[in-house]
């Protein structure tokens, strides 16, 4: 198998961290892609993900699989051991609650800031700079929101990691580019987060 990805790129490590969880890392061959120099946007690229995202796995029947957590979902359900998505209908429903929080209230402004302020990709779109600084005021409103509900729990999730606390670090690591960080007294989510960073999937 093969996982098309850019390295720096957070829904590529998004994947990556779930891999090593699982123990699957070595299982994967990881192709890296130069996204400013328009690798994703060839023709051969396009066939295996319309779309042009990363990161895209190739399964050795030559099939492709987009988006991080179908990804992830595909290894989840091949690879039981060690679930990160949940045990009980319960738990798969919480888990699957907040894996959506995280992207709608969290990932999508990160993105959006970084993608609307930064200039990285103002050669494809067009930048929003007002845009942009609105999805930054949504990201800081979901840390005042997620520190609180930090406070006297490990884990986002009940008592175990799961891919929500993937999602989440990965996220609040990235935000480093939009020069957001954890603010002083928010401090549940400090401890939170260097929690995750501690574990030896974070320097995947």
């Amino acid at each position: 198998m093969k996982i098309y990805e850019a390295k720096m790129a957070p829904n590529p490590r998004r994947v990556r961290m779930f891999l090593a969880e699982k123990g699957l890392l070595e299982q994967v061959a990881f192709v890296e892609l130069d996204l400013q120099a328009g690798d994703n946007l060839t023709p051969e690229f396009v066939a295996r993900n319309p779309m042009k995202k990363v990161p895209v796995l190739e399964l050795d029947d030559g099939s492709h699989i987009a988006e991080t957590m179908a990804i992830c979902r595909y290894f989840e359900e091949t690879h039981p051991d060690h679930p990160l998505l949940g045990n009980t209908p319960r738990e798969k429903a919480h888990i699957e609650q907040w894996l959506r929080w995280i992207d709608f209230y969290f990932f999508l402004p990160t993105g959006m800031c970084f993608q609307h302020t930064s200039g990285f990709f103002k050669d494809r779109m067009n930048p929003v700079k007002e845009w942009g600084e609105d999805c930054r005021l949504n990201v800081e409103k979901f840390l005042h929101f997620l520190n609180k509900h930090l406070e006297g729990r490990d884990y986002i999730c009940g008592d175990q990691f799961t891919a929500a606390d993937i999602n989440a670090f990965v996220t609040m690591a990235f935000n480093k580019v939009n020069q957001i960080r954890i603010h002083p007294e928010q401090t549940h989510l400090q401890a939170w987060f260097d929690r995750i960073k501690a574990r030896p999937s974070a320097s995947v």
